[in-house]
């Protein structure tokens, strides 16, 4: 199994630090019965130590190479092959227990991957992953600092973030050029509709459309174009940045109310 090289392809860097891996799998905190979703196992090193834990988990694994030897080597092992982001996560939630999602995941396809994982968020519970630092940075970004964007705002709604500690590109093989970092996505319980979730997320992207322009600009080129703001509540000289999460959705809001009438 060792002779496997990762595939530049496929973003492959395999985590070798055993330290490392150890304190991913504390972060994740598996339980008995717990429903947990490997993202890309690779040649296996996180899901032995999560086998160590819990008597079972599913791995979604693209690379053919590695399927066989995983399914061999791991008796507790589901493996799905296929790409994470063509799995409807609903067929692998039961009742009663959500997704936990972990995983060492492909820097190329993290704003994907995320929300691959937003789209199914009524069936995830959490997700630890491992991402590039400077995502992990932007991801936790506060209101007026240039971290604050798109991927923070839809972020920080429906989850609570946490960044939980930065890693060595010396810890992987190949090494990466960047550093990177783990973070621990908990998915938040919200009252609001599928409706006023999917147009907050598309408002998020009009208002941030050109970061320096105020709202007024940025939702006149965007499109929302044809509907008026002006009685929002929300003060059209600001720039996106200036925003908490709970305007955009106020923002949303009234785009749908403006719709419907």
């Amino acid at each position: 199994m060792d002779k496997i090289r990762p595939l530049k392809r496929f973003g492959q860097n395999y985590l070798q630090d055993n330290n490392i891996l150890t304190k991913i799998v504390d972060e994740i905190n598996p339980k008995a019965g717990d429903n947990i979703m490997e993202i890309g196992p690779g040649q296996g090193a996180l899901t032995e130590k999560l086998l160590e834990r819990v008597p079972q988990i599913t791995a979604v694994e693209i690379d053919k190479r590695v399927a066989d030897n995983l399914k061999e080597k791991f008796q507790g092992l589901n493996l799905i092959r296929d790409d994470f982001l063509n799995i409807d996560l609903h067929k692998y939630a039961t009742i009663g227990k959500k997704l936990r999602v972990s995983g060492n995941i492909p820097y190329n396809l993290t704003s994907s991957i995320i929300f691959h994982l937003i789209e199914h968020k009524d069936v995830v519970e959490d997700a630890v992953l491992m991402v590039q630092h400077e995502v992990a940075k932007r991801m936790q970004g506060k209101k007026g600092t240039k971290d604050y964007g798109i991927l923070a705002v839809i972020l920080q709604y429906f989850t609570e973030v946490n960044y939980c500690f930065k890693v060595s590109p010396n810890v992987f093989y190949p090494k990466p050029k960047v550093h990177s970092a783990v973070v621990h996505l908990k998915f938040r319980e919200l009252k609001s509709t599928e409706n006023v979730n999917n147009t907050f997320i598309r408002m998020v992207k009009a208002c941030f459309g050109n970061r320096r322009k105020t709202l007024k600009n940025s939702l006149s080129n965007s499109i929302f174009k044809e509907i008026n703001f002006a009685d929002s509540g929300i003060d059209l000289s600001l720039r996106a940045e200036q925003l908490e999460p709970g305007d955009f959705i106020t923002l949303a809001e009234f785009a749908l109310k403006k719709l419907s009438n």
